[in-house]
């Protein structure tokens, strides 16, 4: 499967008052790793994918993590994300946020690939991942 790695720089905004990271925003991390994995695989940023496919987004369905090691202020942080299932229409991601050579957090995320439901246009509907998509996340 597919696995894509960037850094991080912890910066204040992220912190809470006691100067590490405040939980929800290691979802926000997450997020823009799943991003950057799709940009690597797909060659194209995610506005441009979803014009590409002609879906609404990638939405989450479900999501978890487990926190080790805090992450503080200043704090370079590197980002192991992959590809760990692909279904019809959903798929799971895996993430390490790694300091240095430790495992600080654990991520996980479900996603649907997600457009407009023919018969009700207010609401999404998941749609099939197509094949050339599947090949390369699983590839």
């Amino acid at each position: 499967m597919l696995t894509n790695t960037h850094q991080v720089t912890v910066e204040w905004g992220h912190c809470d008052p006691a100067g590490i990271v405040y939980f929800p925003n290691y979802f926000t991390y997450f997020d823009a790793s799943t991003n950057a994995l799709f940009r690597r695989a797909l060659g194209c940023n995610k506005y441009e994918m979803l014009k590409r496919y002609g879906i609404v987004g990638i939405p989450l369905v479900d999501v978890g993590a487990r926190f080790i090691v805090p992450s503080t202020f200043g704090d370079v942080v590197t980002i192991e994300s992959r590809v760990a299932e692909v279904r019809r229409s959903s798929f799971r991601m895996l993430h390490r946020l790694l300091k240095g050579d430790t495992l600080a957090v654990e991520g996980t995320e479900t996603r649907v690939w997600a457009g407009r439901d023919p018969g009700n246009p207010e609401k999404l509907k998941g749609m099939p991942i197509p094949a050339e998509v599947v090949a390369t996340l699983t590839g």
